[in-house]
């Protein structure tokens, strides 16, 4: 079955049980976009950021690297700040990369909102949604493509299937991979290919073509893109 590349949604629940009644309550800030697209030409970008409850709510956000890339090249602002209900936030991504960039980059931000307690509420439960979108980091003078996974190569052996990104772009696609002939499974470790970076997973059997859900650069399911596979050592 083939997953829709989006941005994650993780709901934390805190929660303090007591004699009496239970209030709950989930935050709503809500980031414009699905994804942070930083340009380097532009040196930064801006999220809006709504609060859509009925209450106040403190917005944090915060950067997160990927094991793969662990350069720090961004700062965001403010990474804390009070929301009044119904009113929007502007988030500053600024970029801090002391050399120029060959490739685009891939990063995470949080996106946060925690509401004051009730002082009324005999039990607490305490719902924070915690939003983590994608930052794309694009080099200056670099073109924009809108298929980056047709520059993907994929190779494969007797036992295993090999995807290979010499471009300068991050490629996101869905991890799930289906092959060809046979229609044989296999699994990607990550829903992204960064540039320069070769992945071998494990499959049964041979292919000739592999089929995958590329996300388009705001991360919606496109759909399914067929390629070839040549034979490998």
């Amino acid at each position: 079955m083939t997953r829709t590349i989006r941005p994650s949604l993780k709901i934390i629940v805190a929660a303090i049980f007591a004699s009496g009644s239970l209030a709950a309550h989930a935050d709503g800030m809500l980031p414009a976009t699905t994804v942070v697209l930083v340009n380097e030409a532009d040196k930064e970008a801006s999220m809006q950021v709504r609060n859509d409850d009925p209450v106040a709510a403190l917005l944090y956000v915060s950067l997160e690297d990927i094991p793969e890339d662990k350069e720090p090249l961004l700062i965001v602002t403010p990474p804390v700040t009070r929301v009044e209900p119904g009113a929007s936030q502007t988030v500053r991504f600024i970029l801090q990369n002391r050399e120029p960039l060959k490739t685009e980059r891939l990063k995470r931000a949080t996106f946060e909102g925690i509401q004051p307690k009730d002082p009324n509420a005999k039990a607490k439960l305490a719902v924070t949604v915690r939003q983590n979108l994608p930052v794309i980091i694009h080099p200056k003078g670099l073109p924009l493509n809108k298929e980056p996974w047709k520059l993907l190569t994929w190779s494969a052996s007797k036992d295993s299937l090999t995807v290979r990104n010499d471009s300068p772009y991050v490629v996101r696609i869905a991890q799930d991979l289906v092959l060809q002939p046979g229609n044989a499974s296999a699994e990607l470790p990550n829903p992204y290919v960064l540039p320069g970076q070769v992945i071998s997973v494990p499959i049964k059997g041979t292919a000739t073509a592999v089929e995958f859900t590329p996300a388009s650069l705001y991360g919606f399911a496109l759909p399914k893109h067929q390629a070839p596979v040549t034979a490998g050592q």
